[in-house]
């Protein structure tokens, strides 16, 4: 089986979610922007619902939310950037109901499956032509990679993702010979 790997580029993470956005599949754009901010595996963030994500007593979108992850039984706290905050009130106005999933199947009335998913982002990858192989875990992993590219210490990536070992968290971050030349060409330390 192949390795599921990273977004690296950040134009091509741009244009994965804007992919969905431009053909007015807002709930698509919504379920890539969460992807890749909220480091959520693919069946925490389709169990979200919009009261998760929404008060609608005050009628906006949370800043923070909780929920209790389903493979680890283990709560997570996670605050919404930007970029989730305003698709998520892109989203909200023409979806947003009480009760309801988040990435929510309309005819059904139940959350899409994992399937229709990674169908979601395979017809976006592969509509882009990435050349990697790109599934609805390279949401996660890219999360991972773009903080610790931004000087994000593994440690705190790894608490994050609720890792159980430094060894896991290395994997997801799939670090390549360019990065590593990267290091070894930008550090400078006797001139």
């Amino acid at each position: 089986m192949a390795t599921t790997e990273p977004i690296r580029n950040k134009t091509d993470v741009r244009a994965l979610a804007e992919y969905y956005l431009r053909r007015g599949q807002i709930r698509n754009y919504v379920l890539v922007v969460l992807g890749v901010h909220t480091a959520l595996r693919i069946s925490d963030l389709l169990r979200l619902r919009w009261d998760d994500v929404y008060d609608f007593d005050c009628q906006r979108v949370r800043e923070s939310v909780t929920i209790v992850e389903k493979k680890t039984g283990k709560a997570k706290t996670f605050v919404l950037n930007k970029d989730a905050v305003r698709a998520l009130k892109r989203f909200a106005a023409q979806s947003a109901r009480k009760g309801t999933f988040l990435i929510e199947n309309p005819q059904a009335k139940r959350a899409i499956s994992r399937i229709q998913a990674y169908r979601i982002i395979r017809a976006a990858a592969e509509a882009l032509e990435f050349q990697n192989r790109v599934s609805c875990h390279s949401l996660r992993k890219t999360f991972g990679y773009h903080a610790w590219k931004s000087g994000v210490s593994p440690a705190v990536i790894m608490e994050i993702y609720n890792h159980s070992s430094l060894a896991v968290t290395r994997r997801y971050l799939g670090v390549t010979q360019d990065d590593k030349n990267e290091v070894y060409l930008s550090l400078r330390l006797i001139s």
